[in-house]
């Protein structure tokens, strides 16, 4: 279960971490369209798991590396966004949200 202050701080993570995706595709990953699905903060603050998903790219496991290389980037980026309203930027960890391709797998089994 999470605290109010939990679901207050993934909103802003996810806000702003879309808004840096938005902004830096194409100078740090290589133009992909990547968006937030989904972000979980842990209960001490002090890391944030985050599922992205990626699409318009032929390569999503290669896009996938190049944001995990640039983590640090990202994590100063977001730290010069939200410095002001927290006080410790939570370590991010960022995973592949396949939600949306799994659904699209069972659709098409169940048009057969």
């Amino acid at each position: 279960m999470e605290t109010v202050r939990q679901q207050k701080i993934n909103k802003l993570v996810q806000k702003e971490l879309a808004e840096i995706f938005r902004s830096e595709a194409r100078n740090l990953f290589g133009g992909g369209f990547i968006t937030v699905t989904i972000v979980r903060v842990s209960p001490d603050l002090g890391l944030a798991k985050i599922y992205l998903s990626i699409m318009a790219t032929k390569d999503k496991d290669a896009v996938f590396k190049l944001v995990k290389e640039q983590t640090n980037v990202i994590r100063k980026k977001l730290g010069l966004l939200v410095g002001k309203q927290l006080r410790v930027v939570p370590e991010l960890a960022f995973y592949i949200d396949d939600s949306l391709d799994y659904a699209m797998k069972i659709d098409a089994l169940l048009k057969k």
